[in-house]
């Protein structure tokens, strides 16, 4: 599959950002209390809406409206950070958690959960507080082990990513070994992501990291973009590669450890939203990744819809949607190009 032609890219972004406010107000008009299509205007629009009351506004004020926010701004990040990682790497199976951020910010948030009550220290706040410094310790391990000499090795990088989500996988296994029965479904619950329990206390320290992240990702498009030419010729162009390669860390580990201190590990989305965005409008950065973070706010706005509704009024973990919806496109994805590269 070609990307679309460049006059027909605009209307595709348009048409993006009209379903991410679709989606928003599927969101905001549907839920287990009561699902009304007017319930999308009514929490903001001074008028009379018969049948709908002062307790169906709280619940899209407190309820509804905190957890779409925390969609769209994760879906956004995510998308983004995976576009800037695939470009880092030059390797498009490359996404935040193949260098070990999200195993890092996992392994510190299930410490929490699973030790916190015997020394003294529980609660959500401080599971976040844990996966964000898990990120970040991941991220700065990581960097350490692949700089040499002043420059950064993209190979090593991921060597080190794989090498340190292996170490994490024995770590959450050991400590799942260990956690008592309460512990444990927490700790099981997490690792499949979930936006349950959102809340406007919980949002400005994670939105705080995520919108750095994204607005600085932003900022430094062209440079990313010039890294699709090759180190040597972004140098070629003016760009300070080794410096931008650093922001590219830094700012992806931020994002992604504000995501999952958030939300628990959401997979998928920083891997498949950037392939089809790919498709969609050509690997130029400064289209692919507006188109990147719509969708993904989109996608992770709709997924999380899903999982209210599907088994409302119980609820499925995020993860559970984007894996079941993400890991059947990206196979789709292997063998359309097999097929196209034996053609």
């Amino acid at each position: 599959m070609q990307p679309v032609a460049e006059h027909r890219q605009r209307p595709l972004l348009l048409a993006s950002a009209l379903a991410l406010l679709l989606c928003a107000a599927l969101a905001l008009s549907s839920g287990p209390v009561m699902s009304d299509w007017r319930l999308a205007l009514a929490w903001w629009w001074p008028m009379d809406f018969g049948g709908i009351n002062d307790l169906h506004i709280d619940v899209v004020t407190q309820i509804r409206l905190p957890r779409l926010l925390l969609a769209l701004v994760v879906g956004c990040v995510l998308a983004q950070c995976g576009t800037a990682t695939q470009t880092l790497c030059r390797n498009p199976l490359a996404d935040p958690g193949l260098i070990g951020i999200s195993a890092g910010a996992a392994v510190a948030a299930l410490m929490v959960i699973s030790l916190g009550p015997q020394l003294g220290f529980q609660g959500p706040l401080w599971v976040s507080g844990g996966a964000f410094l898990g990120a970040l310790g991941t991220t700065l391990l990581v960097y350490k082990l692949a700089g040499s000499a002043g420059q950064t090795s993209v190979a090593t990088l991921i060597l080190a990513g794989v090498a340190i989500n292996a170490l994490a996988s024995a770590i959450i296994g050991l400590l799942s070994y260990f956690a008592d029965d309460d512990a444990l479904r927490l700790m099981t619950f997490w690792q499949m992501g979930s936006l349950a329990g959102t809340s406007w206390q919980q949002l400005p320290f994670g939105f705080l990291c995520m919108g750095l992240s994204a607005l600085m990702l932003f900022v430094r498009r062209r440079a990313i973009n010039a890294l699709l030419l090759g180190e040597r010729q972004a140098g070629y162009l003016g760009v300070d590669v080794r410096r931008l390669k650093r922001e590219i860390i830094l700012w992806v580990a931020l994002g992604v450890g504000g995501a999952v201190a958030l939300t628990g590990i959401i997979g998928f989305v920083g891997l498949v939203i950037p392939h089809i965005s790919r498709l969609l409008v050509g690997a130029d950065i400064k289209r692919l990744m507006p188109m990147s973070m719509l969708l993904g706010a989109a996608v992770l706005t709709f997924a999380d819809w899903l999982a209210r509704m599907l088994v409302s009024p119980a609820e499925l973990p995020i993860g559970i949607i984007t894996a079941l919806v993400g890991a059947p496109f990206f196979l789709y994805l292997l063998l359309r190009q097999k097929r196209q590269l034996y053609a």
